[in-house]
């Protein structure tokens, strides 16, 4: 992988397939594919777990549970077939309470990547679920997103805050949710976006994922990755959800947080390419970037042209 004079790492095609993901065995089945855990989805923002359980599924997840609100519960099911569906107790915001965690601790044991966050409000509830996800599904490599990311800086001042992780998760901030995270104004954090998921990763024991026009990784050890690639088109509603959902199925497959996180932010921004040359760089939807990836992914591999 190139790196620049600063030492960040440049993710590119060659990279990638210099740094190739964990594939199945010919004679494997969906197990070997392994197990993705998302919860997320609200009342009023339902599409967000489609979105990305159907990217992790595109990404090549084997099975993908969701824990969703009950009242939008048969809805998801419906939208996403290949899945399985629990239906939680809701918070009053219309998301999912806190105690509903234990409604999952049957699937943590045969979870291989958890996903928490996409649809779910920025509230206490979401913030007291997350903490209890991380408890249970102790043995699962684990993205934080939206809400969900607020653990590390809870809305409740007097409270004791998990401000740094007992083992790295996936975070995936852009610069507003950054500027909440970290309490630093956002054109700061857009003024020096390395250092500060560098700093951010250090703190917080994470693997962070600073989302931009440019995208920097940093990683607890103190690696940086920065990627450039993609278009405007996909600053659109539901983008962040695909994004999450695609880490977490290659995190089911067997990637490591950063690979997941580099192959991921790569993979989303060569399907708004492809997508961007067929419709034009305004106007395609979120949910036709996952239909992208199994193809993009394959040409990576092969060594075929991507863009």
């Amino acid at each position: 992988m190139a790196r620049e004079s600063s030492g960040t790492l440049v993710i590119a095609d060659a990279a990638l397939r210099a740094w190739p993901l964990p594939v199945p065995g010919g004679r494997g089945d969906k197990e070997d594919r392994g197990r993705v855990v998302i919860v997320a989805g609200s009342c009023e923002i339902p599409g967000a777990v489609v979105l990305a359980a159907t990217a992790a599924l595109r990404a090549g997840a084997g099975k993908v549970a969701i824990g969703v609100p009950a009242s939008i519960a048969q809805a998801v099911a419906f939208a996403v077939p290949e899945s399985r569906v629990i239906a939680l107790e809701e918070s009053d915001a219309g998301g999912i309470a806190p105690g509903a965690a234990d409604a999952l601790a049957a699937l943590a044991d045969g979870a291989d990547s958890l996903l928490v966050g996409p649809g779910l409000p920025y509230d206490e509830s979401t913030c007291d679920l997350a903490a209890a996800l991380l408890e249970s599904f102790a043995a699962a490599s684990i993205v934080l997103d939206a809400g969900a990311m607020r653990v590390v800086r809870p809305p409740a001042a007097a409270r004791d805050g998990r401000t740094r992780f007992t083992r790295p998760v996936l975070l995936t901030p852009h610069a507003g949710e950054m500027a909440s995270l970290t309490g630093r104004e956002k054109e700061r954090i857009s003024d020096a976006p390395a250092s500060t998921a560098l700093e951010a990763a250090l703190e917080w024991n994470a693997v962070v994922t600073l989302k931009g026009a440019i995208t920097h990784i940093a990683a607890p050890d103190a690696r940086v990755w920065r990627h450039e690639g993609g278009n405007v088109g996909l600053g659109t509603s539901g983008s962040g959800d695909v994004l999450a959902g695609l880490m977490a199925g290659l995190l089911a497959r067997g990637a490591a947080l950063e690979q997941a996180a580099a192959w991921g932010v790569a993979l989303h921004a060569r399907a708004g390419e492809r997508l961007a040359r067929r419709f034009g760089e305004l106007g395609y939807l979120a949910r036709e970037l996952a239909g992208e990836v199994p193809a993009l992914m394959a040409m990576l591999a092969s060594d075929e042209v991507t863009r």
